[in-house]
């Protein structure tokens, strides 16, 4: 491939082999000269000819002499099919590395087979056209249809590549608000796998043999019969949180899969009644998200406010508790 091309889309990044690297293979060295880039992308790149090594197309597994330029020609190429869509998004942080958004409840985050269109890459494309460029919208981790709350985009491939170590290396943290069935009295943590369900495949369940999957739980704020935990995924599993508190009997309020038949308090007034009946999405949101800025290098944390189906919800449960209080002097 000519080093000359006159795209001017195509990045041309230039390095020197180092000496010391004598006699290892072409794409070992090449991933500690873009530590930006995939490995999985730079191997792309050295097959399609795009990875020079001393002007000339190598194979992954060629021995570098040391001392050789390399030319490696970072061509974007459409990764994101999905069509835009002018959706509003709600921005919590945004640099021209990372974009951090407010999840609404009833948003899907990537279109399917049931979903085609309306979603949260369509939105994404519509509000930055050169995501198109990245993986899935530049979207490293997702959240539920249902649940509401902070998700990082990355804007660039660079911030993709930093943004996926982080979430494999169990450095981003993320904290969750779930409102769950039971006035528990402390906290603790769920350490249980988590695989598909073996007869609805809709479902995920805790099954020996299945992926690790750890969440932290603590109390937040505790009513008659409902309990606000704080919890942090030590994992990312799909439906991690709903699967372990329902696994642990405190299934998550409203939980269409996983809450089973609506309970009420004992003595609850029409408020709260009316309330809990009118709640149809799981009671989770991501309160936080925390990771370090790829770019800087610095720590970054961005929190995302209630939603207000969940904060009137929180009300009516304290307004019903010290009801109930106040009965009992």
């Amino acid at each position: 491939m000519p080093e000359d091309r006159p795209d001017p889309a195509v990045a041309a990044r230039r390095a020197v082999v180092p000496e010391a690297a004598a006699g290892r293979r072409f794409d070992a060295v090449l991933a500690e000269l873009f530590p930006e880039y995939s490995r999985s992308r730079l191997a792309a790149w050295i097959k399609s000819g795009d990875a020079l090594l001393a002007g000339a197309p190598a194979r992954p597994r060629d021995p570098v002499r040391g001392g050789e330029a390399v030319l490696l020609h970072a061509a974007p190429d459409t990764q994101t099919e999905a069509a835009p869509e002018d959706i509003p998004l709600a921005v919590l942080y945004e640099d021209r590395e990372v974009l951090v958004l407010d999840k609404p409840a009833g948003l899907v985050v990537h279109p399917g087979a049931g979903n085609p269109a309306g979603t949260l890459v369509n939105a994404l494309l519509h509000r930055d056209p050169a995501l198109a460029a990245l993986p899935r919208a530049g979207i490293v981790h997702r959240l539920d249809k249902d649940t509401s709350g902070a998700m990082v985009v990355a804007r660039t491939l660079p911030a993709h590549t930093a943004l996926v170590a982080q979430l494999a290396a169990r450095t981003v943290h993320r904290q969750y608000l779930a409102l769950v069935v039971g006035a528990l009295v402390s906290g603790g943590t769920a350490h249980a796998a988590i695989d598909r369900h073996p007869r609805d495949r809709l479902r995920m369940a805790v099954r020996e043999g299945g992926r690790d999957a750890v969440t932290h739980f603590r109390l937040r704020e505790r009513f008659r019969a409902h309990t606000l935990l704080e919890c942090r995924l030590e994992t990312g599993r799909t439906h991690q949180i709903r699967v372990h508190m329902a696994h642990l009997k405190h299934p998550i309020v409203g939980d269409p899969l996983y809450g089973g038949p609506l309970k009420l308090p004992r003595g609850a007034g029409d408020a709260l009644v009316a309330a809990l009946r009118g709640f149809r999405r799981q009671a989770l949101h991501a309160e936080s998200l925390e990771f370090v800025h790829p770019a800087s290098g610095e720590p970054l944390r961005v929190d995302a406010p209630l939603p207000a189906d969940l904060r009137a919800l929180l009300q009516a449960l304290r307004e019903d508790a010290a009801a109930h209080a106040q009965a009992g002097r």
